[in-house]
C-alpha cells in the first residue's frame, strides 16, 4: 500500500518540525537523533533547517540491532562505564545551546530478549554521562522536540495483520493525520489554532490554583498534591533565549508538577509502556507519603522494578498531565506502543524528575529550592498512561472544596 503524494506530505512534516517544532533561528545549531532507516526524513529536516538559517545540523545515528547485541554481550564493567568523550561531547553541545530533535521509530519491544538488569545498568550509566543534555532539556535551556517516523518493526507491532510494507505505509498515514498534515491545509496555521486551544485550558487551571487532584475510575483511586507555585503548561515552551518551541508532536496535553511528598492511593495503567526497549503492560502502583510502596505488571515487571529503583526520585512522580479521552489519537482506537503518541491519547503521569518550568521561576532555582516546593528530582522521567472513558478528576481547592475537572474521561 503506497501513500499518494507521500513526498509532498513528508516535506510538509519536515517543514513543520523545523518551523514550528524547533522553530529554527538563523545561526542555530541542531542535533538530530535518528535510526539509520530514517535517513530520508532526516535529510528533509536538514534541508528545511538550513533553509531557515541553521548554522549546522549534526546527526547521531542509532541502530537497534547493534545496540541490542552490545547490551547482550558486553561485560558489566563496559555497561557501567561510558567513555569520557561522551560526557565531554554532551557538555559541549549544551554549552553551544544546540537544539535537539529526537525521532522515535524503533521497535518498542526491541530489547525484550535482553536481561532487564543489563538494560537498567546501561540506562543509568547513560543518564549519568548524559546529564548535561538531560538537565538542559528538562530546564528548557535549549529547544527540543520529539517526533515519530514509521519504522518497519514498530509498524508491524501496531498493525500486525498487515505486511511490512503495508503496515509501514499505514503508520506513516497515521503519523501525518495526528500531526494535522494534509495536502490542502495550512499546517502551521492549524497548529497555531491547536496551541491556542490548549493554552486556554492551561490558563483556566492556573486560575484555579488547585492544592491537589483526585483521580477516580474502576482502576484508579489516587490523590496527588500539586507543587507550591505550580504552573500548568500546554503545547508550547520557551527556551532560555525566549524562543518558542513545541517539545512533542503530536500533543494534546496540559501538564504540571505534582508535590512528590503528597501522593496517596493506587493507580493502574491503561496502555502499554515501552521503556528501554521493553514493553511493560498493566502497571499497578500503590503510593504512600508520595512514594511507590508496591508495584506490579503483567509483563515487564522486572524492568519496572529496576526503573523504580534507579534513585530515590524514581519512586515518586514528576508530572501530572491531562488529556481528554475524546481526542484524535484516542478516537483512532490504535495503540501505538510508544509514549510519544499514546500519552497524547490518555491522561498520564511520569515517574521521576519534574520540569523546572512547572513552578514559578523554577528554571532559575537550584534543585534543593525546587524540592522544597515539592518538585521531584531524578535521573529518569518516564510517562505512563492512566486515562480511560470512566476517569473522573476533581481539583481540590485551597479550602478543600472539590471542583470537577474531568468527567467520563473528558473536560468537565
Amino acid at each position: 500500500m503506497a501513500i499518494k503524494h507521500f513526498n509532498q506530505l513528508l516535506n510538509k512534516y519536515a517543514d513543520l518540525i523545523a518551523q514550528v517544532g524547533i522553530n529554527v533561528k538563523p545561526g542555530q545549531d541542531i542535533i538530530i537523533y535518528a535510526e539509520i532507516d530514517q535517513a530520508d526524513l532526516v535529510h528533509r529536516i536538514m534541508a528545511a533547517a538550513y533553509k531557515l538559517g541553521a548554522n549546522q545540523v549534526i546527526v547521531e545515528w542509532k541502530d537497534t540491532i547493534l545496540q541490542r547485541e552490545f547490551l547482550k554481550h558486553a561485560d558489566q564493567a563496559t555497561l557501567l562505564s561510558m567513555p569520557t568523550w561522551f560526557s565531554v561531547r554532551a557538555e559541549s553541545l549544551m554549552a553551544n545551546h544546540t537544539s535537539r530533535i529526537s525521532i522515535v521509530s524503533s521497535d518498542p519491544d526491541g530489547f525484550s530478549d535482553v536481561p532487564s538488569d543489563r538494560v537498567s545498568l546501561y540506562e543509568q550509566a547513560y543518564q549519568r554521562a548524559n546529564s548535561a543534555v538531560r538537565q538542559a532539556t528538562m530546564n528548557n535551556d535549549v529547544s527540543w522536540l520529539v517526533v515519530a517516523a514509521a519504522g518497519k518493526e514498530w509498524a508491524q507491532k501496531v498493525f500486525n495483520d498487515l505486511s511490512a510494507d503495508e503496515a509501514t505505509a499505514k503508520l506513516w498515514q497515521e503519523i501525518f493525520n495526528i500531526n494535522r498534515i494534509s495536502l490542502e491545509n495550512d499546517v502551521v496555521a492549524d497548529w497555531q489554532a491547536h496551541i491556542n486551544t490548549l493554552n486556554k485550558k492551561a490558563a483556566w487551571l492556573n486560575q484555579q490554583n488547585f492544592k491537589a487532584l483526585h483521580y477516580h475510575s474502576t482502576k484508579t483511586d489516587l490523590t496527588i498534591g500539586l507543587a507550591e507555585d505550580h504552573v500548568w503548561e500546554a503545547a508550547e515552551s520557551f527556551n532560555k533565549a525566549g524562543n518558542r518551541f513545541v517539545p512533542n508532536m503530536p500533543t494534546e496535553e496540559v501538564f504540571t508538577s505534582p508535590d512528590y511528598r503528597h501522593i496517596t492511593g493506587t493507580v493502574q495503567s491503561t496502555k502499554p509502556l515501552s521503556y528501554s526497549g521493553v514493553l511493560i503492560t498493566d502497571i499497578k502502583l500503590t503510593f504512600e507519603d508520595g512514594h511507590v510502596v508496591a508495584a506490579d505488571a503483567t509483563n515487564g515487571l522486572e524492568t519496572l522494578q529496576q526503573l523504580i529503583k534507579t534513585d530515590a526520585g524514581a519512586a515518586s512522580l514528576g508530572e501530572v498531565s491531562l488529556v481528554p479521552h475524546d481526542s484524535p489519537i484516542s478516537n483512532s482506537n490504535i495503540v501505538f506502543y510508544t509514549t510519544l503518541i499514546d500519552e497524547n491519547a490518555s491522561d498520564h503521569l511520569a515517574l521521576g524528575a519534574a520540569y523546572p518550568s512547572n513552578i514559578k521561576n523554577g528554571t532559575q532555582m537550584a534543585v534543593a529550592e525546587r524540592q522544597a516546593k515539592g518538585q521531584n528530582d531524578s535521573l529518569v522521567h518516564v510517562d505512563f498512561m492512566i486515562g480511560s472513558s470512566d476517569m473522573a478528576i476533581d481539583g481540590v481547592d485551597q479550602n478543600g472544596h472539590l471542583v470537577p475537572v474531568f468527567r467520563n474521561g473528558n473536560w468537565a
